[in-house]
């Protein structure tokens, strides 16, 4: 959960709060403004899930790429033959 998506639900929360108390009271001003906040909020919220599923994308396709070879060292891989050979 990052950083937008939190203050988004907060926003959102403090806009149902300012709406409905807007509608109590009947204070039209504060109902327009507290829907607005409310809408700001639910699009903050939304643009911080989109930021969680690429990065989260972004994660599973790093971790599901193949593992690169091993480089042969030569010298090894002919000493290795020596040592066969000589074992006959």
């Amino acid at each position: 959960m990052n950083k937008d998506r939190i203050e988004g639900k907060a926003k959102d929360i403090a806009g149902r709060i300012e709406r409905q108390a807007g509608e109590w009271t009947g204070d039209t001003n504060a109902q327009v403004k507290g829907a607005a906040k409310q809408i700001e909020g639910k699009v903050q919220n939304a643009l911080g899930q989109a930021k969680d599923a690429t990065k989260k994308a972004a994660d599973r396709a790093k971790a599901s790429k193949p593992p690169q070879p091993v480089p042969v060292d030569v010298d090894s891989e002919e000493s290795a033959d020596e040592k066969r050979r000589s074992r006959r």
